[in-house]
């Protein structure tokens, strides 16, 4: 498995060819068995053209050219010439099936790739560098084309090919054939002695290309910090060290991979020579006619041609497996949450929810976040988090949304714990809305239709209204039609902040969650947003994690939350009559806005 990094370190990889992420590639082919059946069917009757033209090259000089029989030379010149078209219209074919198929298995490899990643928990995405997921996804899949398309299939037919050719060779002149091999364990000892060094080769460009990714994909995310602090030479810098990295690797891999094809080629024409001295010189008691050792240097070059493809396939697949193992490592990413066996479907909600008693820890080993955490919420009350940073209070949220399970001790949902329900039928009745608010690439309307797909435009326009996001929507150029960049960078940040609610409430969620929803919003727009909420959160269960006073004073319950514990909970009038750490909350806020303002 990779270990987590950053775009400054390679990941770890297995030392040998993985042969069991080649034996799952087995399972993308499974599909299209009949079309590579067609597909091999040609490609042998291909191999059987390519093995009959040397014999009829045999036949033509042993037989034909002393006999001077020229009807049968026209024959077998009528067959040679359409066995050559039969090839052409079979190479074509081969081609255009082979092609479709392997496009069809990436197309495949790459869905079930993204669908994974869609199930992986939020600690996996946080832990790795989305650049080096990224690429995985794109551009090591578009890597295996040709190895699991045309490759695959090519090797099936150069292996037939060999095969007969043996047999052939065999058949005419057992001595040529034996000396035809002289040279073949030789060709064994290059190729298992430079694999190893391919595989590090590969592996190695393997992590610089991932690293490079990584790092690319962190500079345009944060580029706006970098023209800000007037880095982008440094960027410059270290983008051009990752780049060498992948440069110099790259070229090391080639070097390697060079090394291969001369040192096949060479052993070809070795044995080619060495078969013109041996029947020439009638070596060994060998005694050839001309046609015999021309049919043999034509079997010889048969012969050769599909090892060396086989050798580079070979190849391929050294530089492959390092692609796979990649591929294969995030397939086999367990998401930490998912649905238990016996899950049941959770009927629609009322909105009561219970921690009894909860214990988490984001690391098995680490300190606990929450630690006998016990609140107990009534179906429509809204209740308040408030406490100091890394006090615990996302925590109970993502417990609630079940983004992560508890250690120790249940969250329950009308009874109900989360762990025992389907988590689609559990988030489907919930309505989330984080700080970091993302808007997808597309128009303000089908963002908010997010929410719920099956919307119409009224019930995309009620919803706006409700958050007061209409105003501003209907004064843009196009209205609910405008076009938004990704990660909406084309609007305020207030103002995604209201589509994206606007997304949640149309969802009609009867357990509502917001954590730090309206932290960067003006007061003027929210204090319109929460005029239009009040009658919208009547009737639903409500979590609000906020540090303005105005967003959460008129919440049913105030909990502060300190290391991992509610120290206080109650109103808002109730803990500040009791003057404690909530007291000391509000006070503090109040005198940092009395400074800031004076």
């Amino acid at each position: 498995m990779a270990r987590r990094n950053t775009y400054r370190e390679d990941e770890e990889l297995e030392e040998q060819i993985n042969f069991s992420d080649l034996k799952r590639v087995g399972s993308y082919l499974r599909p299209y068995r009949g079309h590579i059946a067609r597909i091999v069917a040609v490609v042998v009757s291909m191999s059987c053209i390519a093995v009959s033209v040397p014999y009829l090259t045999k036949v033509v000089i042993d037989d034909v050219l002393p006999d001077r029989n020229y009807r049968l030379l026209g024959w077998i010149v009528l067959v040679m010439l359409v066995l050559i078209m039969l090839y052409e219209i079979a190479l074509r074919y081969r081609t255009l099936a082979i092609t479709r198929v392997g496009q069809l298995m990436l197309k495949d490899m790459r869905r079930d790739l993204f669908t994974h990643i869609q199930t992986l928990p939020f600690s996996y995405f946080d832990s790795r560098p989305h650049g080096k997921i990224l690429i995985r996804v794109v551009n090591y899949v578009n890597t295996l084309s040709d190895t699991l398309s045309s490759g695959l299939v090519n090797v099936i037919a150069d292996v037939f090919t060999f095969v007969i050719t043996l047999v052939v060779m065999f058949a005419i002149d057992w001595r040529l054939a034996l000396w035809s091999l002289v040279l073949f364990p030789l060709l064994i000892v290059t190729v298992r002695v430079l694999q190893y060094f391919q595989r590090r080769a590969y592996q190695r460009l393997s992590n610089k290309q991932s690293n490079l990714n990584a790092f690319i994909h962190e500079s345009i995310a944060g580029v706006k910090t970098t023209q800000t602090f007037a880095q982008e030479r440094g960027q410059f810098r270290i983008f051009q060290e990752q780049q060498d990295a992948v440069r110099s690797s790259w070229m090391r891999a080639v070097h390697v991979n060079m090394l291969l094809w001369p040192s096949m080629e060479i052993i070809s024409v070795g044995t080619m020579a060495l078969l013109y001295y041996v029947g020439v010189m009638h070596v060994g008691g060998v005694v050839a006619t001309t046609g015999t050792l021309i049919a043999f240097i034509g079997y010889a070059n048969n012969f050769w041609t599909p090892v060396i493809n086989i050798g580079n396939f070979y190849n391929q697949l050294i530089t492959c497996s390092a692609y796979l193992e990649r591929i294969f490592e995030t397939l086999d990413v367990r998401p930490e949450i998912k649905d238990a066996p016996d899950a049941v479907e959770l009927p629609p909600v009322r909105g009561q929810v219970d921690f009894d008693d909860v214990v988490f820890r984001y690391e098995p080993e680490g300190r606990p976040i929450l630690n006998l955490l016990d609140l107990h919420v009534a179906p429509g009350q809204t209740v308040a988090l408030v406490g100091p940073t890394g006090a615990g209070k996302t925590t109970v949220v993502n417990l609630l949304s079940r983004f992560y399970d508890v250690e120790e001790g249940s969250v329950r949902v009308d009874g109900h714990d989360v762990r025992g329900v389907t988590l689609d039928s559990l988030r489907r009745q919930m309505g989330v809305m984080l700080q970091d608010t993302f808007i997808f690439s597309g128009t303000i309307r089908d963002n908010i239709r997010y929410g719920r797909l099956d919307a119409s435009d009224a019930d995309i326009e009620r919803a706006a209204r409700a958050v007061h996001a209409h105003d501003f929507i209907a004064a843009l150029p196009d209205g609910y039609d405008t076009v938004v960049q990704e990660r909406g960078s084309t609007l305020s940040m207030g103002q995604r902040q209201l589509i994206a609610f606007a997304r949640v409430l149309l969802a009609d969620p009867r357990i509502l969650i917001l954590d730090e929803a309206t932290s960067n919003i003006d007061t003027t727009t929210e204090a319109a947003l929460q005029a239009g909420l009040e009658h919208l959160l009547q009737g639903r269960t409500s979590f609000v994690i906020a540090h303005r006073l105005s967003t959460i004073e008129h919440a049913d319950m105030i909990c502060f939350v300190d290391h991992g514990h509610i120290v206080e909970r109650g109103t808002h009038d109730g803990l500040m009559a009791r003057k404690g750490a909530y007291w000391r909350l509000v006070e503090s806020q109040t005198a940092m806005i009395a400074q800031a303002l004076g």
